[in-house]
């Protein structure tokens, strides 16, 4: 009888052997994607830890294929020495690049990729899946290259550093920047919505010191460059300017003329507050930037930024010229924006400091670009006898 129950617990013994085979059998064909592929496969039997973490998995293997986003922009992402894949994975979340912190952890950890991330800088999109950024950030560090632009250049000029500094043609990035963007996603970015119908980039090409790929396009730094200005430019700066009953377009125009004029930093509201006085009381803006803007490339001095010399430029005075840039001889703000303002410039249109000044004129006494203002004509008259010329 003994010898009966023997043989009957190993008949029941290989029974469980064999069904536990065909259920891992039958999970391996229904979830598995084969050899290859980005999709995840339960193929053994673990520990019960390790089937946990394979029972997650398939129950997320949808989510592990569905990108965060559909916006196809270059983002720069960067993997700090000595981050666990927690913090990378909570960074990423942040960016915007992954919807699920937890779930791109432990597929990470699934995969065995988790002690494989590599210290670097990367380029990720958020139209990557999971799996497609998981292996990306195994690669290490990517060729690139450095791309700065300064505050205060205009289109032309920004085309002009853009190719001596990654040989992307300046007749490409010009034709982009112009009229193409609006044929590309580029016009995607809602705060371009407030544009007129014929505007270029001009303005919001943000100034900035760009890590780029080597291989990167006239495409990849324009969207890179809005993609920043998006981002530093935030809602409440936008709203600020919108309590002022002013547009991004108007407050990004103004900025470019602080910029142009401003060279001390804590000038720049000041400047900005006079400028928003003379548009409060209907003057002209009488801002010797925007007549340079107008005049264009001057061959004789080869640069975009003239000086004004009236015997120069045959006028007794700038309201002589004519062109619609020119703020000494039409009211209100120019067309549209003269160069690409700093944030310190957008910040202080936002912001600008609380004045009653109407004038103000280079200060000769100490020749650091620093301005004497005035409120009243009598004392503007006073700082031009100082002087002898300005606002």
């Amino acid at each position: 009888m003994e010898s009966v129950k023997r043989a009957a617990r190993i008949v029941l013994f290989v029974l469980a052997l064999a069904g536990a085979g065909a259920i891992a059998y039958g999970f391996s064909h229904a979830f598995g994607t084969g050899e290859g592929g980005g999709g995840v496969s339960l193929c053994s039997v673990g520990s019960p830890k390790e089937v946990a973490l394979e029972t997650y998995i398939q129950a997320h293997a949808e989510e592990l294929q569905q990108p965060a986003g559909t916006d196809d922009t270059p983002v720069t992402f960067v993997v700090r020495p000595g981050e666990t894949a927690a913090d990378v994975a909570k960074r990423l979340e942040e960016a915007g690049l992954i919807t699920d912190a937890e779930l791109f952890r432990r597929y990470l950890q699934y995969e065995g990729l988790d002690a494989g991330l590599e210290a670097g800088t990367y380029t990720l999109r958020q139209t990557m899946t999971i799996p497609e950024i998981a292996q990306a950030l195994q690669s290490g560090q990517q060729p690139e290259q450095v791309v700065t632009i300064r505050e205060g250049l205009r289109i032309e000029e920004v085309a002009a550093e853009v190719a001596a500094q990654t040989g992307i043609p300046e007749s490409e990035f010009l034709a982009l920047v112009t009229t193409g963007w609006r044929a590309t996603d580029l016009a995607n970015y809602g705060f371009l919505a407030s544009l007129p119908p014929t505007a270029t980039l001009e303005g919001f090409l943000f100034p900035e010191t760009y890590r780029l790929p080597e291989d990167a396009t006239a495409y990849d730094v324009v969207a890179r460059m809005l993609s920043t200005f998006d981002q530093r430019v935030t809602s409440e700066i936008r709203q600020a300017g919108a309590e002022r009953g002013m547009t991004l377009y108007e407050m990004v125009t103004l900025a470019s003329i602080v910029e142009r004029e401003a060279v001390i930093p804590e000038e720049r509201p000041i400047i900005a507050s006079v400028f928003l006085n003379r548009l409060a009381a209907g003057w002209p803006l009488g801002a010797d930037p925007t007549v340079q803007y107008g005049l264009g490339y001057d061959e004789t001095t080869g640069t975009w930024w003239r000086t004004l010399y009236f015997d120069q430029l045959g006028v007794e005075s700038l309201a002589e010229i004519d062109h619609p840039y020119n703020t000494y001889r039409y009211p209100g703000l120019p067309p549209g924006p003269i160069c690409s303002p700093g944030l310190a410039s957008i910040e202080a249109v936002a912001y600008p400091a609380d004045t009653d000044y109407f004038y103000f004129i280079v200060n000769c006494q100490t020749n650091d670009g620093s301005h004497l203002f005035a409120a009243t004509e009598e004392e503007h008259y006073a700082n031009f006898a100082l002087c002898g010329g300005g606002q």
